[in-house]
């Protein structure tokens, strides 16, 4: 199924990202170094030099920890760039992107930079909408592997939250207690002894409702998710005690419980600041709300540590504190995991919006500034804001920060943003009301649009392409419902359409039929089997199929994806790689797909007319196709001379407009 990729991909945003992203740029010809420096230095902070490919590689050896990307010529004396590459990669010290930059359609190089795994290929002199649009692709992959970090991270995080929480305990699917640390013994006054081999009954009050435990459990238990709530427990003296408790299960790769961990602290005496807040805002009518928070916290907490970040919490505090006069009379909310709050009753306010605003953007400039020392270390911390004011200016403010967040902002105007979130909110279950009566009423249909062989324009193939028809009776494009979808519940009921219209369209025809998968599909159990049970039941015609697998930005398990792709070879179905030469994990999925068939971007047929640089690269994908004996499909063909161009490249399918629409198949 094809889903609708959108990636912000302005200059303005590109730099923004990489402003503080170092490169390492490897280049022996000193007058091509200097003229490209010129340009990569608009983009990014730090630029490490290699002047060939034995010096690129000890720049990095030195330098690895810090560089994100490495950008590199190809045709270099003493080591060239492939053989960099290969080095790098066998160092085994990081795993970095690399984006190839040559002079010339070096096609055999070409091929070896494929094989050794590189993010994309840019011909000389470098074209700014080309560049840009590959370090928004790599952009990604920056994003993936601090998302990796992270996770690899959270091994260390666990150990420091079970020697410092207040209260931990571990029990076995059955819920009986395995492990309990000190301070559950502390608290509730019970040894070890006396509790493990228990149910966690044993500290039960009897004040708490059934009702608060079943929940509980359902939601470990059954839906296999995080349960947070507060609960008051008995102490073996019977005295009582709050504790505000996280219950998890830890699964297997199965998704198999193997076990609970619960994670409390004691709050009796405590009382939540994010309540402070809303209770202040529910006892005035119109608000002045900045929230506020330290950018990119995780990986502050990450970078420095829990009890560090805590610490630079506590400075920045302070420093809120002596940048804001007592006498404006904002209130300060410190809402924990670097979030802050500064609010005030609108009525009490003698500035005008205008004012407002300017004083609060003055503010974080300010915050912005000032280092923060802890333990004697200065501190650069970045506060990214959004600004609200009015009836609903908390909800406005809160839809603002994740705002400012998704787009890499510093600062946002936040007024109406809940208005809009809300309105949004109900187009989308607007959507999913249309998917469920599409879906209700059989009007999920399959178009086929043709797909013909260049040399005898004879049609061999269809593409299967999903619509619905509304109430209307009109056909909407799956651009205005997919995405919706896949986040809804219909999902799956709508791949299996798909499914059902695609197979049962090889009775009506003796030509090829193309299935849009995505990873998100294949790696799905369910959607898995029913391929694999329609196979069975159209294996005569299996043959006539081919998969074709979309973008991998999202794949999490390739094992799973890989599996998948044997198994269905074995029926004789070929596999296609969608858009290809459009997004930066193409080099890695050719190598791990091993596809019978590659579709070539759209994006780079449509202007074959009169780019050069499309023209060189897709010469670059034929000659590598053509040597591994892979079939190539041209999309976006739309007039009779691009397909003239394509057919004398070599290109063995094309598939636009030109040779037809999609439509319903008839027998």
């Amino acid at each position: 199924m094809k889903v609708a990729k959108v990636y912000k991909c302005d200059i303005e945003s590109v730099v923004e990202f990489f402003s503080d992203t170092k490169l390492l740029y490897v280049e022996d010809n000193k007058e091509a170094r200097e003229a490209t420096l010129g340009i990569l230095e608009e983009f990014f902070g730090d630029i490490y030099i290699g002047v060939d490919g034995k010096d690129g590689y000890e720049k990095f050896v030195e330098n690895y920890e810090d560089i994100d990307l490495i950008i590199t010529d190809i045709n270099m004396p003493n080591m060239n760039g492939i053989e960099m590459i290969e080095k790098i990669k066998e160092s085994n010290l990081k795993e970095i992107p690399v984006l190839v930059l040559s002079a010339h359609n070096e096609v055999d190089y070409f091929i070896n930079s494929i094989k050794v795994g590189i993010n994309g290929y840019l011909l000389k002199p470098i074209d700014i909408e080309q560049f840009v649009a590959s370090l928004c692709q790599i952009s990604q992959t920056i994003k993936l592997s601090r998302e990796l970090q992270k996770k690899t991270s959270l091994l260390e995080q666990y150990q420091h939250i079970v020697d410092h929480s207040s209260i931990v305990s571990k029990s076995d699917p059955r819920g009986i207690i395995t492990y309990v640390n000190d301070k559950f013994c502390q608290i509730s006054k019970f040894s070890k002894d006396e509790l493990i081999g228990k149910n966690h009954n044993i500290v039960r009050h009897p004040d708490m409702s059934k009702e608060v435990f079943k929940e509980l459990w359902h939601t470990v238990k059954n839906k296999k998710k995080i349960w947070k709530g507060v609960i008051k427990n008995k102490a073996k003296d019977g005295s009582f005690y709050y504790v505000d408790a996280t219950v998890g299960p830890v699964l297997d790769k199965n998704g198999n419980i193997q076990e609970y961990i619960a994670l409390r602290n004691i709050i009796t005496d405590i009382m939540d600041p994010k309540k402070r807040l809303q209770d202040f805002i529910t006892d005035i009518k119109r608000s002045v709300i900045a929230y506020f928070k330290i950018n990119d916290f995780e990986d502050f907490q990450f970078f420095y540590g829990l009890k560090l970040s805590g610490q630079i919490e506590e400075t920045l505090v302070g420093n809120i504190e002596k940048n804001i006069p007592k006498e404006i009379g904002l209130k300060l909310f410190d809402l924990g995991e670097g979030e802050f709050v500064l609010a005030k009753d609108l009525e009490h306010c003698s500035k005008n919006d205008e004012e407002i605003k300017e004083f609060f953007k003055n503010l974080q400039k300010q915050l912005n500034t000032q280092k923060m020392q802890v333990e004697d270390i200065d501190y650069d911390v970045t506060v990214i804001m959004s600004l609200a004011y009015g009836e609903n200016a908390l909800d406005d403010a809160k839809y603002g920060l994740k705002e400012v967040v998704r787009e890499n902002k510093l600062f946002v105007l936040a007024n109406d943003f809940a208005k809009i979130a809300h309105k949004k909110a109900e187009q989308n279950i607007n959507i999913l009301n249309l998917v469920k009566c599409a879906l209700g009423n059989d009007k999920v249909i399959s178009l086929f649009q043709p797909i013909i062989n260049n040399k005898t324009k004879e049609i061999e193939k269809y593409e299967s392409l999903v619509r619905i028809i509304d109430e209307n009776n009109q056909i909407v494009s799956p651009f205005f419902f997919l995405e919706v979808a896949r986040k809804g519940m219909y999902y799956s009921s709508l791949t299996s359409k798909i499914l059902k219209n695609s197979f049962e369209a090889l009775n009506l025809t003796t030509k090829d039929i193309t299935i849009n998968l995505s990873a998100y599909d294949i790696e799905k159990e369910h959607t898995r089997n029913e391929i694999y049970n329609y196979l069975d039941r159209f294996h005569n015609d299996a043959h006539r199929l081919v998969f074709e697998l979309l973008e991998s930005e999202e794949v999490v398990d390739f094992n799973i994806i890989k599996d998948f792709i044997k198994y269905v070879k074995s029926y004789g179905v070929k596999i296609a790689i969608d858009d290809f030469g459009s997004g930066y994990s193409n080099m890695k999925r050719l190598i791990k797909y091993d596809p019978d068939i590659i579709k070539i971007d759209g994006s780079l047929v449509k202007d074959l007319e009169f780019d050069k640089k499309s023209l060189s690269i897709i010469k670059g994908f034929l000659s590598f196709a053509k040597e591994q004996n892979i079939q190539t499909v041209a999309e976006f063909v739309e007039n009779e001379n691009i397909y003239l161009i394509l057919r004398d490249l070599g290109v063995d399918y094309s598939q636009g407009y030109y040779f037809g629409k999609p439509e319903r198949l008839k027998r």
